[in-house]
């Protein structure tokens, strides 16, 4: 969330920076409200202050006036009670308006990065490096055939449980599953991450903090009978975890991975990857989670997005990175890198991981502070997949798939599969 006060005393400012997203923002109504309620806040304190002074005459004719009598002391009780019933319709005249730009702040995206390119869209992105050798040949299989192949997973029948971009895993398939996310936890275990591993249902409020809610409610998956929804990524009950606390500076960087399974409407994709791994409405993922001290967060940047890169290395599979530009980057984020892996079957590379920088953005929305030279102060919070794993599956198919139609399994990952081929029964 945006700072209020930035909003109510440079709009042209927030306009400015907003717009190299690409798109136009109009915010003088909300300059407009924060405004006004500034106007309340100072009538507030103003009343406040007069009332308090007219507590201390009221207490001061009490003593005088033993008995009660008085009929100056009459008086002045009922000028305090005339402040108290102003002071309580001012009160609600701020909530009401603390309300209303609570959630039209709430749809403002976060500021870009100085260092984001400046683009339109994702043809404006920017290549960083790339990784690996990628296996170019003809006559590849998508890893959708060689699943079917191997009988690694079964999507059509699983239409029968639930509906369509809904898959079920099967023997090897599952196994594979279960191999990557050991693998992926117990690397990123060893790096100094703690494990949690959270509901898969989270409340409204979560949603909102992490910056999910309001502006992708028809991405996500709602329980009608209660303010639940299904989590669409562990960024959502990490940010919430440690909402309206102040968190030591001492026990900075807080570095989380979680595994769970994440839930998405994948709304507008329709007709894209239909079949396979890729765009699912459920798939596991492993995320990558810190809060940080806001003066060390650049840093804190690159090495989540190592992290991240570290697993694709181990794993041998070719990727790139790249630098999303200003006009696609997420809602929260303010500069983020992804890591594309290569598959081979479609000749280009497929996001696995996005790694974000939100600054204080989710830590405002959730009221998350640390001390700074004895203040508080909102600190930074970053995320990044390390990684999707039906997307990493999909990847290790693609790419070691072999002329006798076996896949070889990257040798980090054998003694998690138990076995350095996927065959055929």
């Amino acid at each position: 969330m945006l700072d209020q006060k930035l909003i109510r005393e440079n709009p042209t400012s927030v306009e400015e920076i907003l717009s190299s997203r690409g798109k136009v923002y109009n915010i003088s109504h909300i300059q407009e409200l924060t405004l006004k309620k500034k106007e309340i806040d100072t009538e507030i304190s103003n009343l406040q202050s007069e009332s308090k002074k007219l507590s201390k005459l009221i207490g001061q004719q009490i003593a005088k006036f033993q008995k009660n009598n008085s009929q100056e002391l009459d008086n002045l009780k009922r000028k305090g009670n005339e402040y108290r019933i102003r002071i309580s319709e001012f009160e609600e005249k701020q909530r009401n308006l603390d309300k209303q730009i609570h959630n039209e702040i709430s749809n403002l995206p976060n500021f870009p990065s100085e260092d984001a390119p400046v683009g339109q869209d994702e043809s404006n992105n920017v290549q960083v490096k790339t990784w690996g050798d990628p296996l170019i040949a003809e006559n590849l299989k998508s890893h959708w055939e060689i699943g079917e192949s191997l009988n690694l997973f079964e999507s059509i029948k699983s239409t029968k449980i639930s509906k369509s971009r809904l898959i079920t895993l099967i023997g090897n398939g599952a196994k594979l599953e279960r191999a990557l996310i050991n693998f992926m936890l117990d690397i990123h275990t060893k790096n100094g991450y703690l494990e949690l591993m959270p509901p898969a249902l989270v409340n409204s409020l979560s949603l909102k903090g992490s910056g999910q809610l309001p502006k992708f409610a028809n991405e996500s998956f709602k329980c009608s009978n209660d303010d639940l929804w299904l989590s669409p990524t562990a960024e959502v009950p990490l940010t919430a975890f440690h909402r309206n606390e102040i968190i030591d500076p001492k026990h900075l960087p807080i570095k989380y991975v979680a595994y769970s399974p994440c839930f998405r409407r994948e709304a507008g994709s329709y007709g894209r990857d239909t079949r396979g791994l890729i765009r699912l409405h459920q798939f596991n993922k492993v995320e990558l989670y810190w809060y940080c001290d806001p003066t060390k967060s650049l840093e804190a940047h690159k090495k989540i997005t190592s992290d991240a890169e570290s697993i694709l290395k181990k794993l041998n599979l070719p990727y790139r990175l790249i630098d999303i530009c200003t006009g696609d980057l997420g809602f929260s984020s303010s500069r983020t890198f992804d890591l594309e892996v290569w598959l081979p079957s479609s000749k280009c590379y497929r996001e696995i991981s996005s790694c974000s920088n939100c600054l204080d953005f989710q830590a405002r929305r959730s009221s998350i502070r640390t001390k700074i030279d004895k203040k508080n102060t909102y600190l930074h919070t970053l995320n990044g997949s390390g990684l999707a794993i039906g997307r990493t599956m999909a990847a290790i198919l693609e790419n070691g798939q072999q002329p006798d139609g076996s896949v070889k399994i990257p040798d980090a990952l054998v003694p998690y599969f138990g076995s350095k081929f996927l065959k055929t029964a």
